[in-house]
């Protein structure tokens, strides 16, 4: 990322409000600066504060440099950080969570493993002040792609169902089908492929 010191404020306290960036700014009169935090990915790019009174580059987590571009980069605290950012850090939205749950052949059952997920999508999604839920189902390309889209829409409804009666009665559930398009692992037709025999469950 590269910014100029005259709109990296604008551009990183937004971004920092909804999590869309690394960067971030304030504005203090002469002690404006800008730190550089990694997204929540955990990715880290860089930023060039740049004007004609001088060029700071900042690639390392926690750094910061003033917005005049004129002294080199330097260690922001995390009191400092909360000092300055606090409110901005506390009002940024959640980012969405995605849970795969992979069925048996041919039918709406999971496997061992995914139904253990269940009491942990439930708690998640009571985690969040208001939680939308989107259920999505896949097959693989076994069957011909009616029936995979019919079998597809019946697992999303089966596992929706299913966090309804755990206790999400009040939750925004949306449930779609895929069929056996999107696949996790691409595959020729009549493929028996695990990985794509599935349910993607996403809080948002």
């Amino acid at each position: 990322m590269s910014y100029r010191a005259g709109t990296c404020y604008a551009v990183a306290a937004l971004a920092l409000a909804a999590l869309l960036a690394g960067c971030a700014a304030v504005d203090k009169g002469p002690g404006s600066y800008v730190v550089l935090l990694r997204d929540p990915d955990g990715n880290l790019g860089n930023v060039v504060v740049k004007n004609p009174q001088g060029e700071q580059v900042l690639s390392q987590a926690f750094r910061g440099v003033a917005l005049d571009g004129n002294s080199p980069p330097y260690f922001v605290t995390q009191d400092q950080l909360q000092r300055d950012f606090g409110a901005a850090l506390a009002a940024r939205p959640q980012l969405p969570e995605t849970f795969v749950l992979y069925m048996l052949t041919g039918g709406t059952e999971l496997t061992p493993e995914s139904n253990a997920l269940l009491p942990v999508i439930l708690q998640k999604a009571r985690e969040r002040t208001a939680v939308d839920i989107s259920v999505t189902g896949h097959t693989d390309s076994t069957g011909p792609p009616a029936g995979n889209e019919r079998i597809a829409r019946e697992r999303a409804e089966a596992i929706a169902d299913q966090l309804r009666k755990l206790g999400l009665q009040d939750a925004t559930l949306t449930v779609e089908s895929h069929g056996q398009h999107n696949q996790a692992v691409k595959t020729a037709n009549n493929v028996n492929e695990p990985k794509n025999r599935r349910v993607e469950v996403i809080l948002r």
